[in-house]
């Protein structure tokens, strides 16, 4: 039996098996594709870091409220010191002060007269001799704390500090979840738009393809010349550039909404999400610039931005004034002679200090940090009146801009009406032989541009829409301010 028939019938399945797998299409509606940008994005996720690490430094903060306590266990091995004969400190046998009770009492009295001087270097010998100065071996553990009871108002300063600094970082991250959803919104629009008008060029080519081919038709019964058919050739082919100009540009677009919203660049992508057929149709009513102006994630953190500048006027302030800690140290010592003979007493060292520090002077580096922190508070105070100035402009404009692309939305459709109009009765005409090919293709080209201008004036009322919505601070902002909250 030969084996090449079913090598050959199992080729092309193994050469199937080695092909890598074309990813799968992503359909990819603009809710969508927001949802996907709000939790994946990597500058939102960088955000929310920012915005927990900002909250895990009030606890840091108001850790200087409670106590702090340690404890320690160390051992010393000392191998030379100058203190080592200290425990060894005798005297000679006519110094020592040693009685005896048995003697007479005569001459018990005569002892105690001639030796009681000398008693003085016996406990001084006694006392040495039990010093823990140049032993060989010592074990020291305790416990020690500190509970800070004033410092100038320096720890709720710094409490409040850490706490603005938390709710910065959320209407940072705020701010940020803003930004990428009108990022997602443009690049989504700009695709479908691209989209279009990469359609629009087909269908103008679709037609000119029709067109040559009823000039080449009309040219065969003898009611066209071959220069109408020529013409009908170039203006083919001058418009397959445009075509793939406009295919190009659509795959760009669709690039870069992938990218944002991590998409694989290779998947397939088809947009869900078409251009609205009618512009502010049910449009909810904008609200007041003042409205924007308190709620604006951005002005609000530039407003906490004042209040820690003032804490840290506050902070510099309380260098100026004394501080109180109250202290308390808890050891126990054993000096044994060996390193594991640890059946030895062990001795007990508590102390409790009451610590007062008083700032005399410092080379005047309080008045310089005093100064430097007003006019850091003096320069938020100014950055929050110009960003108030700022967003309520950039509100302003985003009206604007929506109002003007809604008219235009109405101004483009009926051009879009009368150019595919006067495209009929064109083509009409030119078949009744009351017209030239140069006026169909003027007519064509007419109602190409007509519909190119009239999408771009839809995507451009959705990116003012967009626009107006990031000017209020996001979604979530502008339903807020809308429902009057």
């Amino acid at each position: 039996m030969s084996w090449k028939p079913l090598v050959l019938l199992l080729l092309p399945v193994g050469a199937m098996a080695q092909e890598p797998m074309a990813p799968d299409t992503v359909e990819l509606s603009l809710e969508l594709a927001l949802s996907r940008a709000d939790r994946e994005g990597q500058e939102v996720r960088l955000a929310r870091t920012q915005a927990q690490a900002a909250s895990s430094q009030v606890g840091a903060a108001r850790s200087a409220l409670f106590p702090q306590v340690s404890g320690t266990f160390a051992y010393t091995k000392t191998f030379a010191s100058v203190f080592e004969t200290a425990g060894e400190f005798t005297l000679p046998d006519s110094l020592r002060f040693n009685p005896n009770p048995d003697q007479p009492l005569a001459e018990r009295v005569r002892y105690l007269e001639r030796m009681t001087p000398m008693a003085a270097f016996g406990a001084l010998g006694e006392l040495f001799s039990d010093m823990p100065f140049g032993r060989e071996n010592l074990y020291n553990a305790g416990v020690s704390g500190q509970q800070l009871l004033y410092a100038g108002g320096r720890v709720r300063a710094g409490i409040a500090l850490a706490e603005n600094a938390a709710e910065v970082a959320g209407y940072q991250l705020t701010e940020q979840r803003a930004e990428i959803a009108y990022q997602v919104e443009e690049a989504y629009w700009g695709a479908v738009l691209a989209r279009e008008f990469e359609a629009i060029a087909a269908a103008a080519v679709s037609q000119a393809e029709e067109f040559l081919a009823q000039e080449r038709l009309r040219l065969e019964t003898g009611r066209a010349s071959e220069l109408d058919v020529l013409r009908a050739e170039v203006e083919l082919e001058n418009l397959r550039p445009d075509l793939i100009q406009a295919r190009n540009g659509a795959d760009l677009a669709a690039l870069n909404l992938k990218r944002l919203v991590d998409v694989p660049l290779d998947a397939p992508l088809v947009l869900t999400t078409p251009l609205p057929p009618e512009a502010g149709a049910g449009q909810v009513r904008d609200p007041a610039p003042a409205a924007v102006l308190s709620a604006r994630p951005a002005v609000a953190a530039a407003e906490r931005g004042v209040v820690m500048r003032e804490q840290q006027v506050r902070m510099a302030r309380s260098a100026f004034l004394p501080s109180v800690a109250l202290q308390m140290s808890y050891m126990r010592q054993s000096y044994p002679p060996g390193v594991f003979d640890l059946d030895v007493p062990w001795r007990t060292d508590w102390t409790g200090t009451l610590a007062v520090q008083l700032p005399f002077f410092n080379g005047m580096q309080r008045f310089a940090e005093l100064e430097a922190a007003q006019a850091e508070a003096d320069g938020a105070r100014l950055q929050l009146a110009q960003l108030r100035e700022g967003v309520e402009l950039e509100y302003r404009q985003a009206l604007r801009e929506k109002d003007r692309a809604r008219a235009q939305i109405e101004a483009r459709r009926r051009t879009v009406e009368q150019a595919e109009r006067v495209h009929e009765l064109t083509v009409l005409r030119y078949e009744r032989g009351l017209a030239t090919a140069l006026e169909v293709s003027a007519a064509r080209l007419g109602l190409s541009g007509a519909r190119t201008n009239l999408a771009q004036a839809l995507a451009d009322y959705r990116l003012a829409e967009a626009k107006v919505v990031r000017a209020l601070g996001g979604a979530d902002v502008a339903a807020r301010i809308r429902r009057g909250h």
